[in-house]
């Protein structure tokens, strides 16, 4: 039986069918990954990678970019602020939640006076909301300390705009004890918070588009940041891995 195979020319339709779902759903990714590789040595910009730096003729940049890995140390520290901002992130939504789940539901509190006469009122849970708020306070700090480890100036930059705001709302913050230190670390006393109104923390940290939910958004972008600095990093088998997507990459440097 003879094929005819003069007439596909271009051989990355052979590959068309890699973008197909398979197990865990991923659609598309070894499809694109594999074409970008295989386009970057099919137009040779690859091979001339190889040849400048095998040569000694490449950059110091390309030299660089071709040899730059994640170490394990530097690994486990882009960990530590991906811990602590998942933290961070969860504590401030425990704080955001609304409806049912709010912290910020009142509850009926029967109170009785010296005659033993009985009035009934709607009080904030403030115990509850200071466990809290006591936790964000903790999981903030760790952050802190996790992107001051981490040495990376993408991801200070990032901690450094959570740290302005907290500035922006640090009127509001005192109100209720809270107070930032030199080191751009939270601290909440324990007997202001408890006298505090209840209203104004509420406003501060409740619901969309709340101090509390400022904090989770710029938690996710350090993160972010976090992750795309370890893109290549090591593995819990302590093998590299690099996510890196190659493609033509180097063919606009010559």
């Amino acid at each position: 039986m003879a094929v005819n195979i003069q007439m596909k020319t271009d051989y990355s339709y052979l590959f068309s069918g890699l973008g197909s779902v398979g197990m865990g759903g991923n659609a598309g990714g070894i499809n694109n990954n594999f074409l970008s590789d295989y386009a970057s040595i099919k137009n040779g910009s690859y091979l001339k990678l190889m040849k400048a730096y095998y040569n000694g003729s490449a950059n110091e940049s390309v030299k660089k970019l071709a040899s730059d890995k994640v170490t394990k140390d530097e690994s486990q520290k882009l960990t530590k602020v991906q811990t602590a901002t998942d933290a961070l992130k969860e504590s401030a939504d425990a704080l955001m939640a609304t409806g049912k789940n709010s912290l910020f539901n009142k509850a009926e509190v029967i109170a009785k006076d010296e005659f033993g006469n009985e009035t009934a009122s709607m009080e904030y849970d403030t115990d509850k909301i200071y466990k809290a708020v006591d936790s964000f306070v903790k999981n903030f700090n760790s952050v802190i300390d996790a992107v001051d480890g981490a040495g990376n100036e993408k991801i200070s930059d990032r901690a450094v705009t959570m740290a302005n705001n907290v500035i922006a709302n640090l009127k509001s913050l005192n109100k209720l004890g809270i107070t930032i230190d030199k080191d751009m670390k939270l601290s909440v006393d324990k007997e202001e918070f408890m006298k505090a109104d209840m209203d104004s923390a509420k406003l501060l940290f409740n619901g969309v588009g709340s101090f509390a939910y400022q904090i989770s958004a710029q938690s996710s972008m350090i993160d972010y940041a976090a992750e795309r600095a370890g893109s290549g990093m090591y593995n819990g088998a302590g093998r590299f891995q690099s996510s890196y997507n190659t493609g033509s990459l180097f063919d606009s440097i010559f």
